[in-house]
């Protein structure tokens, strides 16, 4: 398993760092959109939705949330960004809410229309807020879309460095009732991955040495929150008795299983990095 899941990712990164260095913002957001709208897909399964044209009607409802974002932001001076920096302050309220929802396991455990309502809500909070924050982050000058891949460099190596430090070294349970695989000690190698990866990409996006210290802190609150949106899927796929999201990634699981931490991490990264200004 851990031979195929490398060889998926090794796949899949060149791809996703291309897009994100290369391609201008508007299609960063475009083909985000359609990663963010899949994985939300995922999220529905898992919030009881089983009929097919109910969750292709809730699905294109938070398109159309996307697409009213994008148009109510335009302006004859060419657009602006507010609207998207308000989803992103939203998100980053949803993903503090949440931690609270963690440690009530069993709220809207159950699968009635309640419990279905709360999982549907919390789904657009996780995904389209960050969605925002993607667009916010990638639009920034001058280098934004090396801050973007930095963003995301910083949860996939926390994912990655939790993985490898949890099975080396991992002893103390995390959350075992959520995630009974996830451990302490792999959670403090993942935060000290992501950190290094910060600490190294952020000079090469025009960071000075004053800054560093902001880059590290705001790494270190993404990859904590990106362990919440790890832990809150985890306790989505417990409500249904679902081991993954889906089967689309070989050795991975599902689109969610990929993005779920980086639905958490984005608004996160993308405040942080306003509000220290870096």
């Amino acid at each position: 398993m851990t031979r195929t899941r490398v060889l998926a990712a090794l796949i899949m990164a060149p791809f996703a760092i291309a897009a994100v260095l290369f391609l201008p913002t508007p299609w960063v957001v475009a083909l985000a959109a359609v990663m963010f709208l899949a994985g939300l897909w995922e999220w529905l399964r898992l919030a009881d939705i089983d009929d097919t044209l109910a969750r292709t009607v809730l699905l294109l409802v938070n398109l159309l949330l996307m697409v009213a974002l994008v148009w109510a932001s335009r302006s004859e001076s060419g657009g602006s960004l507010v609207l998207f920096q308000l989803m992103v302050v939203l998100g980053v309220i949803w993903w503090l809410l949440a931690m609270i929802w963690l440690r009530h396991y069993d709220f809207a455990s159950d699968h009635d229309t309640h419990a279905r309502v709360f999982k549907l809500g919390a789904g657009t909070l996780a995904v389209v807020p960050a969605w925002c924050a993607l667009a916010v982050i990638h639009a920034g000058q001058p280098y934004g879309h090396a801050w973007l891949l930095i963003a995301l460099a910083v949860v996939w190596a926390a994912d990655s460095g939790a993985y490898f430090a949890g099975r080396k070294f991992g002893k103390r349970k995390l959350s075992p009732r959520i995630s009974p695989n996830k451990t302490v000690e792999g959670m403090a190698g993942g935060a000290i991955a992501g950190i290094a990866v910060a600490m190294v990409g952020a000079p090469l996006a025009g960071a000075s040495l004053a800054q560093l210290p902001a880059v590290a802190l705001v790494a270190a609150i993404a990859v904590g929150f990106s362990v919440v949106g790890d832990l809150f899927e985890s306790l989505l796929k417990r409500h249904v008795g679902a081991k993954d999201s889906g089967d689309l990634i070989p050795g991975h699981g599902g689109i969610l299983d990929r993005i779920d931490g980086v639905l958490a991490a984005l608004p996160v990264f993308a405040l942080g990095k306003a509000w220290l200004g870096f």
